[in-house]
């Protein structure tokens, strides 16, 4: 399955004053702020996101966030976002926010 092209161009729309970069990665598309990547527009539909891992546990239980899951293991700092969860685009704000702010406090690649 490929990513929701119209996903990406929303949240492309959001990262639209901000430095970035895109690269296709495991089948989505993901977007790069300082070489980290921020947020991915997934080929299994909704949105990853990176979060600080501090964070993971407490974000898994909102509504239509779960973990993301690698190779069958968690993988801490990035959540998926269900489709249902980036609807509006003060829903996908949200989260591209603060996947872009995650990003820009880690060191550039």
């Amino acid at each position: 399955m490929a990513f929701d092209a119209d996903l990406a161009n929303r949240v492309r729309e959001l990262l639209a004053n901000e430095p970035t970069d895109e690269m296709q990665m495991f089948g989505g598309l993901a977007f790069l702020i300082g070489g980290n990547m921020a947020v991915a527009v997934s080929s299994q539909g909704g949105l990853l996101v990176r979060v600080p891992r501090e964070d993971t546990d407490k974000l898994v239980g909102q509504a239509h966030v779960s973990p993301m899951v690698m190779a069958g293991r968690e993988t801490r700092g990035w959540i998926r976002v269900a489709a249902e969860g980036v609807k509006t685009k003060r829903q996908l704000d949200r989260w591209v926010t603060r996947g872009a702010d995650h990003a820009r406090s880690l060191p550039p690649k």
